[in-house]
Formats: structure tokens, sequence, C-alpha cells
């Protein structure tokens, strides 16, 4: 690291990015709130304020975390990267083995009342230790052995283990580093071969799991893997029932929306307060309140990449906001396209929208070091 670079001034956060991430939170209390009280009939007694106050405790955290990290300089966070990976690929092999079973999948550590999904964690630590290696291999990033080789290390292992269990998230942490990379001026042969076998292997996740090959049927309307199992396909929550009642929601909704708190398919939705959040924005604040959200994350995808991202006093500066403004916004892009119909059911949470614990935690981890990488932004000119 250069004196120069080092010397560097801070200078406040970008406030952009802080007002998008706000309105996100904001858009989401109302939701959820209004999403969770069929939870609440059946698991609290009706107690739909004790839903929102934890969700609300969990967003306070996840903006808590987001201003922390914020003030910890990303090159001291960059010294950390190589532990941090080698800690989370152990999570990832624990809950393999003693990881809770949830709806079908093992995503899930229990250490006593705390739970948490380790590839939240995991997905964090190998943007910034992807970054790290893109900033240092870039004399020789051209090179197999030695540019691109010490990079699959450590991003085969991590999607792999998700994609076990979570092929969604892989997927989407596939298309970040792929992204990075892009931005590395990694050899695009190199790319699209790892990206071949990796669409191979994900056929052979899909073909292993009833559960996920019934998903990606019921997409598709095709009989795709003949040893399925059809009692998962004609369950009352397989994915068409899901699929279906997120359209008549936004149907429903119309341009402007029902109104707050006037849902009606929060009661027929399985997740209506998780995975299919925006369905429940459509209904009551119609195409509008929808559109709204999406372009939140479009902001937040310009403000990322042509202001953090080109401002950054070094590369490793610009592969981080690169990478982490990748993963928000495709997070949010692909729970709207899930809602939409436009993907099959994947279970992704909407970020800083959905209801939900360790990921809204790795949002707001992501977010604050993107909001410290633009205070060390060169001024705009």
């Amino acid at each position: 690291m250069s004196t120069a670079t080092a010397a560097l001034p801070r200078r406040p956060a970008d406030r952009a990015v802080i007002w998008a991430v706000l309105a996100l939170c904001a858009m989401g209390v109302l939701a959820v709130y209004s999403a969770v009280s069929f939870l609440a009939e059946t698991k609290s007694g009706g107690d739909t304020e004790a839903f929102l106050f934890r969700h609300l405790v969990r967003v306070a955290l996840a903006l808590g975390v987001a201003g922390a990290l914020s003030l910890v300089n990303y090159r001291w966070l960059a010294k950390l990267s190589k532990g941090a990976m080698i800690g989370s690929l152990g999570l990832l092999v624990l809950v393999q083995v003693l990881g809770a079973v949830t709806n079908g999948a093992q995503r899930w550590l229990e250490l006593g009342p705390i739970s948490f999904q380790p590839s939240d964690v995991a997905k964090v630590a190998l943007v910034l230790h992807v970054a790290v290696l893109l900033s240092k291999k870039q004399d020789y990033i051209g090179d197999f052995v030695r540019g691109f080789v010490p990079l699959l290390v450590w991003i085969a292992p991590t999607v792999l283990l998700i994609g076990m269990e979570d092929l969604s998230t892989a997927a989407v942490l596939s298309m970040t580093m792929g992204v990075m990379l892009f931005v590395g001026r990694v050899r695009l042969l190199h790319m699209v071969s790892v990206g071949l076998i990796g669409a191979v292997l994900a056929v052979g996740f899909l073909a292993s799991s009833p559960q996920r090959a019934a998903r990606l049927e019921a997409w598709t309307g095709l009989e795709l893997f003949a040893s399925n199992d059809d009692a998962v396909e004609i369950s009352s929550d397989d994915e068409n029932y899901q699929a279906d009642q997120a359209r008549i929601a936004i149907a429903m909704g119309g341009l402007t929306g029902v109104g707050p708190g006037k849902s009606v398919q929060r009661d027929f939705l399985p997740a209506p307060y998780n995975d299919f959040i925006l369905a429940i924005i459509a209904e009551e604040y119609g195409l509008v309140g929808a559109f709204v959200v999406l372009f939140v994350f479009v902001w937040i995808l310009g403000r990322g990449f042509l202001r953090v991202a080109r401002g950054a006093p070094d590369p490793l500066g610009l592969f981080l906001a690169t990478g982490l403004t990748t993963a928000v916004v495709l997070g949010g892009f692909v729970n709207a396209m899930v809602t939409c119909g436009l993907l099959p059911v994947t279970g992704l949470a909407m970020p800083f929208v959905s209801y939900g614990g360790t990921s809204m935690l790795a949002t707001g981890a992501m977010v604050g070091i993107l909001l410290n990488v633009s205070r060390h932004a060169k001024p705009s000119s």
C-alpha cells in the first residue's frame, strides 16, 4: 500500500446509498407488519407486534453493523480476509454434519438459542477475499496457474458447499464472482470453462433433489427429471401454488394497490413476509409501490458502480465495491423475478425488505464495507 493511498482523507459515506438502504428498511417494516399477521395468529396467539418488534431489532442490528463497518478501514478488513474464509469454510463443512434441517434443507447451525446460516457469513468473506486476491494479482491475472487457480481454490469449495443445500444462494454468489472476475480482467476463456463445469454440477444438484427438481419442473411446466417424486409436486406448498398466489397478489393490487394492511393473499402465500414480500407490497401499494422498491435497488447499483467503484482510490476498493454492490442488488432482483414468475422459486430474501436474521446482518455488513470504500473515494469531477 503506497503512502499516498493510505494518506487519502476520509470523507462522509455516500449519502445516496444510506438513504436508499433506509428507504428499503422502511418499506420492509410496513410490508412485514402486514405480512406476518397470519404467522402471528398461528404461532403466537395473534401477537403481530411481537414479530414486528423482532424484525425491528434485526433491522436495527443490521444498520448498526453497517454503521460500524463504515468506520473500519476496508484495507484493515482485507488483512483478515484469509482467516475469515478459512473460518467460513469450516462452518460450511460443519453445517453439513451438524446442521439443523428446516423445510427439507440443512442450512442452519444452532448454538444454544442462536441459529444462523453459515452461507451468509461465507458470502461476505468470499467477496472480501476475492477482492484482495484480484488486487494482488493484477500484474499476472491472465496467467491460469498464477492468476486464476488461486482464485478458484477459494471460490469453488465455497460455492459447492453452499450449493449442496442452497442452490439459489450458490447461483447468486457465482454470478457475483463472475462480475468481480470480469472487472478484475480475468481471461474470459478461464471463466467460461469453469462456468460450464459449474452448470453441469448444478444439473447434478437438481437431479439429486426431488424438491429442487420439482421447483424447476413447476416453473418450466416440463417433466425434466424422470426420478422426481410426484408427491413433492402436488403438495399444497409446491412452487406452482406459491407462484400462482404471488401473481394473484400482483393482479389484485393493480396500479395503486388495495391499501396498507389490506392484503388478502398474505393468508395464502406460504412465506409472504420473506420470499414473497414483494407480492405483498404490490398488492397493498400496487405496481407503483413495487417499482419504487426496484428503483431503489437500481439506484444502489448506479451509486455502487458509477460513484463508489469508479471513485475508489485503489484496485482493492474497486473490486470490493463491485462485488458488494452486485451481491446486494442481485439478491433484490432475483427475489423480484421469482415473485413475478420469471425465475423458479428460490427461497432468497429481499435485502433489507424481507423478514430475516443472518441474511439481514450479512447484508448490513456488505453495505457497511461499501460505505467505507465510499468514505475513501476520490472526489467526483
